[in-house]
């Protein structure tokens, strides 16, 4: 009996589990990557933010094309478009839609829109006399880059006319 005595008093004379310093690497480790995984959702929804940026963007560009290859004759009334035109554009008042709308009205209504769909919205739009087009589209992006040139993001489309 004693022999079994002497294995039970061995076994409980090592100490079983987690000592304080194992728990306090455990949790710096965990932090760690509780950390890093905020980061990555962070970064996520920057990049979400500049996907839907840009997928407006590119809507905003093909459809000016596509106005301007249904109606021809507007092409010289969009070429007056350009960053400094942006300006006098009122979001609250010009962005309805209008059936009997006039080139003038169409115009304003595009503008109004890119201006109220992209922060810091404008564009520019640029026909060659020998039909070939370019849309640039761009807007701010101050809330993810520090640098002034990062700033501005810009969509370009070119087509034929």
């Amino acid at each position: 009996m004693s022999m079994h005595m002497k294995g039970f008093r061995g076994a409980t004379a090592r100490q079983r589990g987690f000592t304080l310093i194992e728990v306090m690497i455990a949790l710096l480790i965990l932090g760690v990557g509780l950390l890093g995984f905020a980061l990555l959702q962070t970064m996520n929804v920057r990049f979400t933010k500049s996907a839907q940026q840009r997928t407006v963007a590119s809507n905003l560009a093909y459809e000016v094309v596509d106005i301007m290859r249904t109606q021809r004759s507007m092409g010289s009334y969009f070429n007056g478009v350009t960053y400094a035109s942006f300006d006098d554009v009122d979001p609250d008042t010009a962005c309805a839609r209008d059936t009997d709308a006039g080139p003038e009205a169409n115009i304003a209504r595009w503008k109004c829109e890119v201006s109220s769909s992209l922060p810091d919205g404008r564009a520019r739009i640029v026909l060659a006399p020998d039909g070939n087009l370019t849309v640039s589209i761009r807007w701010g992006d101050q809330h993810w880059e520090s640098e002034a040139d990062d700033q501005l993001t810009t969509f370009e489309v070119k087509s034929r006319i």
